[in-house]
């Protein structure tokens, strides 16, 4: 049975990982939580890394990346496998997590679902496949959302920049001049309460490819945090994505 140490407990993935860990349909249990906004009443989510207690296997971080320093200090003190959720990490956050991966095994993607990260792949190979194709990407999520472009947009382009190693990213474009050959332009919309969409617009001025993925529920991140959890324990140190489980297999 692998027990679970939640990090952001009490958020909105939090809440969707608790669910599917209480309906027992896997060999994982929720060990405990830690979350700032715990109220002192469930014994078993505290508030900070101090306080936390519990005997755990793994870690999955869905709180904020400001969490990142605290987070791997006690991930690497516990020996723990840790799967990081987060985006929007500073470049000295990053490297942190990039130094933590040398001692305990990481794992840290934008987006849990494992249908963004064959979307991703998808649209490597299409941007190999036709190097001169102008490529956009436009996300769309709900309006609380705080950042734009979306980390998933982000992690998007990085993957076809893997194809590109000369694009640009062109965020929201205004203004006069034409598109150049090495944009990527990445677009955020934020409408009501939508989940999550991400399209991928490749045309070669003969033709159009798109690649979409639209998320209709936010226990997908809940079930690919948890299958990304299963999948790290017991792995040696390093940093481990998306890849590791998708495209590794195609």
């Amino acid at each position: 049975m692998i027990k679970v140490l939640l990090v952001g407990a009490n958020g909105r993935m939090g809440v969707e990982i608790q669910k599917l860990l209480a309906k027992n349909t896997s060999d994982m249990v929720f060990a405990g939580g830690i979350d700032a906004a715990a109220d002192g009443y469930n014994s078993i989510i505290v508030k900070s890394f101090d306080d936390c207690k519990v005997d755990a296997d793994v870690i999955i971080d869905f709180s904020h990346h400001s969490t990142t320093n605290d987070l791997l200090k006690y991930a690497i003190s516990k020996k723990l496998p840790c799967v990081i959720s987060t985006t929007g990490q500073t470049e000295e956050e990053k490297k942190a997590i990039i130094d933590a991966s040398k001692i305990i095994p990481i794992f840290h993607s934008a987006n849990m679902s494992i249908g963004i990260a064959i979307l991703a792949d998808f649209a490597r190979k299409a941007a190999a496949y036709l190097p001169d194709a102008n490529i956009e990407i436009v996300e769309k999520h709900h309006n609380q959302k705080l950042d734009a472009p979306s980390g998933t947009a982000l992690m998007i382009a990085d993957s076809i920049k893997k194809s590109r190693q000369e694009a640009e990213y062109v965020y929201g474009r205004h203004g006069h001049g034409k598109r150049t050959d090495n944009e990527i332009g990445i677009h955020a919309l934020r409408l009501g309460n939508i989940v999550g969409e991400h399209e991928v617009i490749i045309n070669t001025g003969n033709e159009t490819i798109t690649l979409k993925h639209e998320a209709y529920s936010r226990s997908l991140f809940a079930d690919g945090a948890l299958t990304a959890a299963e999948f790290l324990v017991g792995k040696p140190a390093g940093m481990y994505d998306m890849n590791a489980i998708v495209v590794n297999k195609g």
